[in-house]
């Protein structure tokens, strides 16, 4: 198969599925090296193709099957010893939570891709977090960093926006 017939394959891959695939699992299903699927990725997001890079591997938001209706965007304060804190309410209150987003002083805003749905994707980012011994993003801008988050409701926002108040997490618009 030659390189654009793969690129092709692999798009078709991505658009099948509903779980983030990773880069050593698509290089062994295309037989090739996981920076050819890097590379094969980059191309693809040039052509226009919204692939996210998740810690669990690439994955195409799907839309149309995306049960959750409400997309807001959270501004929190915290240390790296409540990250599983915060996105444990999140998630506990039926959000889906997209992203972490902090305003870099020199490099603009930087955006990252979590897709975290559940109490075990927390823990397993925690633990990645944990056993990578990384910072999290937000070390950069003293705790202070933003969520993009999908939930079913206003009702399920105002419960989460609640929990995070109370643990002191939820930074308040002045």
């Amino acid at each position: 198969m030659n390189t654009e017939e793969r690129r092709e394959k692999l798009l078709d891959r991505l658009e099948r599925t509903d779980k983030p695939l990773t880069g050593t699992a698509l290089a062994r299903e295309f037989a090739v090296s996981r920076q050819i699927i890097v590379g094969d990725i980059s191309i693809i997001r040039a052509m226009g193709k919204n692939i996210y890079a998740t810690p669990r591997g690439y994955i195409i938001p799907s839309e149309q099957k995306e049960k959750r209706m409400v997309l807001a965007t959270l501004c929190c304060r915290h240390g790296a010893d409540n990250v599983q804190k915060e996105l444990d309410i999140v998630v506990d209150n039926g959000g889906f939570v997209r992203d972490v987003i902090v305003e870099h002083p020199l490099y603009g805003e930087i955006r990252c891709d979590l897709m975290l749905a559940t109490r075990r994707d927390v823990a397993n980012f925690v633990r990645r977090m944990q056993e990578c011994r990384a910072n999290p993003l937000s070390v950069v801008t003293g705790g202070v960093h933003l969520h993009t988050i999908e939930i079913s409701d206003k009702a399920a926002l105002l419960h989460i926006q609640k929990d995070l108040r109370e643990e002191g997490i939820l930074v308040e618009e002045a």
